[in-house]
C-alpha cells in the first residue's frame, strides 16, 4: 500500500498544478516531459523489469500514432476510439516482434538491434505508403472538442497525459508485486535458472513485450492527439527510441518513478540550457548523452536508485546508533 500512497501523493501534486501555472509554456513542458515519462515506462516494463533492452520502441509508439490518426483522417472513426485502436495496434506489433524475436532466442545486443531493425522498416514502409501521407505526413484536422480528443486549454491535455502515466505508474507498481512481476525479474536475472525452476521464459518476455508495446503506443497517440501532426521521421523516428531507454536509465531503471524523475530532469536541463546557449541543433542529445555518462558513472541505478541508496545508508546509521542506548538500557 506504501508504493500505491506515493503514486497517489505524486500524482495529486502534479494534478495542482494547473491551478497556479497557468503560462501555456510551462504547460507544453511538462506535457511533453509527461509523455516522454510514458514512453520510457513502456521501454522500462521490458527493459527495466525484464532485461531485454530495446533499442527500438519507435516501432510501437509509431504504429500508436498513425493508427490514431489514420483511423480518424481516412475513415471518419472518433478520435477515443482510434486512440484505444492505436494501443491494440501497438499492443500487436509487440507480440509480432516478441514472438519473432524470443522464439529465435535472441537477447542482449542481438534482440537490441532486431527491435531497432523493425522500427527502421517500419518507418521506411510508413515514408511510402499513401495511407500515411507517405513523406508528407498526415495533418490531423483541428476540432477543439472533447470528443474529438482536443481541447481548447493545454491544461486539459496535461491532465490527460498524467491520467496516462498514473496509469502506467500504478502498472509498474503492480508489476512489482505480482507474481508476473517476480517472475520477469527472475529472467531478467538467470534466464536458464529460471527455466529450470519451471518458469516459462517465452511467454513473460512475451507478455513483458506487448504490455511495453501498449504503454509506449499510448504515448504515440498522444502525440499525434496532442502536435495534430505524424510523419515517418516523426513517428519512427530513433529520437523516440532513445528518449525512451535514456529516462529511465537516467532516472533509475526497473524502479516505478525512475522514467518519470528521468523525463523531467533530462527534459529540465534541456531547456535550461537552451535558454542561455540558443536553439543549438543537436544540443538536446549533447545533453542527454553527458547526463547518461555522468549517471553510469556516478549513479549507476539511477537517480531514484541513489536516492534509495542514501536513505538506505541513514536508516542504517540511525539504527546503529539506537543499539548501544537499546544495550545500555536493558543491560
Amino acid at each position: 500500500m506504501k508504493g500505491f500512497l506515493l503514486i497517489a501523493i505524486v500524482v495529486a501534486a502534479f494534478a495542482a498544478v494547473p491551478l497556479v501555472v497557468h503560462s501555456n509554456v510551462t504547460l507544453n513542458f511538462l506535457v511533453v516531459a509527461l509523455l516522454i515519462a510514458l514512453a520510457g515506462q513502456g521501454w522500462n516494463v521490458l527493459g527495466g523489469y525484464g532485461g531485454q533492452y530495446s533499442f527500438g520502441h519507435a516501432a510501437f509508439f509509431g504504429t500508436g500514432a498513425y493508427v490514431t490518426a489514420v483511423l480518424q483522417m481516412r475513415y471518419g472513426v472518433n478520435a477515443w476510439i482510434g486512440f484505444a485502436a492505436g494501443i491494440a495496434a501497438g499492443s500487436a506489433v509487440g507480440a509480432i516482434v516478441g514472438t519473432l524475436a524470443f522464439r529465435a532466442g535472441l537477447r542482449s545486443s542481438y534482440f537490441a538491434l532486431v527491435t531497432l531493425a523493425f522500427a527502421e522498416v517500419l518507418r521506411i514502409l510508413a515514408s511510402v505508403a499513401p495511407i500515411t501521407g507517405a513523406g508528407v505526413g498526415m495533418l490531423i484536422k483541428l476540432d477543439l472538442r472533447a470528443q474529438s480528443f482536443q481541447f481548447q486549454s493545454r491544461a486539459l491535455f496535461y491532465l490527460v497525459i498524467l491520467a496516462l502515466v498514473a496509469v502506467a505508474l500504478v502498472t509498474a507498481q503492480m508489476l512489482e508485486r505480482s507474481r508476473f512481476g517476480a517472475w520477469l525479474i527472475a529472467v531478467r536475472e538467470n534466464e536458464d535458472a529460471a527455466m529450470a525452476l519451471g518458469v516459462d521464459a517465452f511467454s513473460i518476455k512475451l507478455g513483458a513485450m506487448v504490455l511495453s508495446a501498449a504503454i509506449t503506443a499510448a504515448a504515440g497517440g498522444f502525440y499525434a492527439q496532442y502536435f495534430l501532426f505524424v510523419d515517418a521521421g516523426i513517428a519512427y523516428g530513433t529520437w523516440i527510441s532513445i528518449e525512451a531507454l535514456l529516462t529511465p536509465v537516467i532516472g533509475g531503471v526497473g524502479t516505478v518513478f525512475g522514467p518519470l524523475v528521468g523525463a523531467l530532469a533530462a527534459k529540465s536541463l534541456g531547456e535550461g540550457a537552451k535558454l542561455v546557449t540558443g536553439d543549438v541543433p543537436g544540443l538536446d542529445l549533447m545533453i542527454y548523452g553527458a547526463m547518461l555518462v555522468l549517471v553510469i558513472r556516478f549513479v549507476p541505478h539511477g537517480i531514484v536508485g541513489a536516492f534509495a541508496d542514501v536513505s538506505d545508508r541513514i536508516k542504517r546509521r540511525v539504527l546503529a546508533a539506537r543499539a548501544p542506548a537499546r544495550e545500555a538500557v536493558h543491560g
